[in-house]
């Protein structure tokens, strides 16, 4: 799911590189025409998936492999993990639109290697009976909760203390509060360390991105959120830390590549070579780490507040933030009013019907419809 972005081609890189141990059964994109065209000739897969259907005629033109069943439309990718036998789903799906994938390849108990945030943050309530025995079924692809995986590798036993999930503090970890009023869309999407899709760009320089790593770590891994604590490391060396009750803490360090929780993800527990760059110990000259700035970075303040509230307020964050982003990346709205869109959603949308896969729906919906009219 996802198969033409940044996520999705990286994974069909590894797939590539490893012929004999990958099939790909399908494969989906939101618009990318041209790119989708291009995988389905090079990997013949069995069904494929346009999401946007104006670009019907101009995947189809573009096809040489004939046999690749063809779909139009967002409303198969829910259904997708029942159109052949799949082993996993990589879901790299951007926002709530991944939710439904997610929800239905776990209940065909089907492995699913996480690359979208939103299944959890939005639904993990409903999604918890899925890890509260362990790590199984639902396996991360980010690169801080991977990190956190493999740092557990052999302590199933033994008691956390804490978890650090480090960020790298984005573009504008170094800038004064006053100054961030002026924020170019060009200066957010230009991360230090990172390359990504804009959307998790933007979150990245905002740090809703961590706030909703938090979120996403406290359904995986079921541990108490003051357990959980976000760290600035800039180098972005160190992709995540667990302190056990003895004092002891584990890290997990390597380049700033996605290749690596990606793959990890698709092997667990096993780990294959990969051609990646190696850590090279005797230049690395020091690793820093400062404390969050809530003042600077108040979508992750947001965040936190609105996984401690619990209910529908984790949607109503994600739903906004995705609206936000969306306006600030159009020039509709300043960098500074992301958050404050944000606050306003969560303030004003609320619900007491009982949480359901039907409600959380409707919840994303009033969301979306309400920070779009947010007047700044």
């Amino acid at each position: 799911m996802g198969s033409t972005g940044s996520i999705g081609t990286q994974t069909l890189d590894i797939v590539r590189a490893n012929p004999h141990r990958f099939k790909v059964v399908g494969l989906s994109a939101n618009s990318n025409a041209s790119l989708l065209a291009d995988q389905i000739n090079e990997f013949e897969p069995e069904f494929a998936i346009l999401a946007d259907r104006k670009r019907e005629t101009e995947l189809i033109d573009k096809l040489q492999f004939k046999k690749t069943a063809l779909y139009f439309g967002e409303e198969y990718c829910a259904e997708a993990v029942h159109f052949s036998d799949v082993d996993v789903l990589l879901n790299s799906l951007v926002g709530f639109a991944g939710f439904l994938p997610t929800v239905q390849a776990l209940e065909a108990g089907i492995k699913v290697a996480l690359a979208n945030k939103e299944s959890l943050v939005v639904g993990g309530e409903l999604l918890k009976k899925y890890t509260q025995k362990g790590i199984n079924q639902l396996i991360p692809v980010d690169s801080e909760h991977s990190a956190i995986l493999q740092c557990l590798v052999g302590e199933e036993q033994n008691p956390i203390e804490k978890m650090l999930i480090t960020a790298s503090g984005g573009p504008f970890r170094t800038w004064d509060v006053k100054d961030m009023a002026s924020i170019t869309v060009e200066q957010a999407l230009n991360h230090p360390n990172w390359s990504m899709g804009s959307k998790i760009t933007i979150d990245s320089a905002t740090m809703m991105n961590k706030g909703l790593e938090i979120i996403e770590a406290y359904w995986l891994f079921n541990i108490p959120l003051e357990k959980i604590e976000p760290v600035i490391h800039p180098q972005s060396i160190i992709h995540s830390m667990v302190t056990f009750q003895d004092g002891s803490t584990k890290a997990q360090m390597g380049h700033p590549d996605m290749k690596v929780p990606i793959q990890y993800a698709l092997t667990w527990p096993d780990r294959i070579p990969l051609e990646t760059p190696r850590m090279d110990f005797s230049t690395l000259r020091e690793l820093t780490f400062e404390p969050v700035d809530y003042a600077k970075f108040p979508c992750l303040k947001l965040a936190l507040e609105a996984i401690e509230n619990g209910g529908y307020a984790p949607a109503v964050l994600n739903a906004s933030n995705e609206i936000a982003v969306g306006r600030f990346l159009r020039g509709e709205i300043p960098y500074i009013c992301i958050s404050q869109i944000v606050q306003q959603s969560l303030e004003y949308i609320s619900s007491s019907v009982t949480l359901s896969i039907e409600s959380l729906t409707e919840i994303d919906k009033q969301t979306r419809t309400f920070a779009s009219t947010i007047k700044i």
